[in-house]
């Protein structure tokens, strides 16, 4: 993986400018890319596909108007981590203190409580619809959280999954980390989210099941 080291070195490689860009502006399509860099679309997509085959850039699509939505293009976690730092330190002294000093149920609840107070902003909004229509919101929701998310229906039940986490590397050192995304997802479809599969167990991916028998 070639590593950035010098954001503001004149020299810097079409590589760490997309990378920059895609940090400063957290999303772009090609075009804006192309445009950011002084390169021609096709180069850029060449660049994309690479970065997104390194796990270093995601890319998803919007709806802009009327037409066909756009592509744009995201950093995931792996690729912030490129640029330096200090976030992850402070996040887990303040979280290792926070278990020193209180009682572990209690930080659970912490970030159940937490979790549920991201989803009342949105649980108006979210009544009365479809369960796919809740999952989509619910998507574009994680993605502002820093989410990677996808979902499929498979008979009676939806399985979400997460394509990067934001918080992984917390979670490796805290895992009670874990539980927010979980809460979210469970509190704002009013259904139990189960979680079959966890990055930090080996996969790959977390993933989640619901079952929607009930409607």
């Amino acid at each position: 993986m070639e590593a950035i080291t010098q954001f503001d070195d004149q020299n810097q490689t079409t590589r760490q400018r997309v990378l920059k860009t895609l940090l400063i502006r957290q999303s772009c399509t090609v075009n804006e890319l192309a445009a950011a860099v002084d390169i021609n679309p096709i180069s850029v997509r060449h660049h994309l596909n690479k970065l997104e085959a390194e796990g270093l850039v995601y890319s998803y699509e919007e709806r802009h108007g009327v037409g066909r939505p756009r592509r744009l293009y995201r950093l995931t976690e792996s690729g912030k981590e490129l640029f330096p730092t200090r976030y992850l330190r402070l996040t887990t002294r303040l979280l290792s203190q926070l278990k020193d000093q209180l009682p572990l149920a209690m930080v659970n609840q912490l970030f159940t409580q937490m979790a549920k107070d991201i989803a009342s902003d949105y649980e108006e909004s979210l009544k009365g619809l479809p369960i796919e229509e809740r999952l989509n919101l619910i998507k574009q929701l994680l993605r502002q959280e820093g989410f990677s998310v996808e979902w499929e229906k498979q008979g009676d039940n939806y399985y979400i999954r997460e394509i990067n986490c934001p918080y992984l590397q917390v979670s490796q050192a805290h895992p009670e980390v874990c539980s927010v995304d979980q809460t979210l997802i469970s509190t704002l479809l009013s259904l139990p989210a189960e979680k079959v599969r966890c990055v930090l167990n080996g996969d790959s991916y977390c993933s989640y099941v619901v079952s929607n028998q009930k409607e």
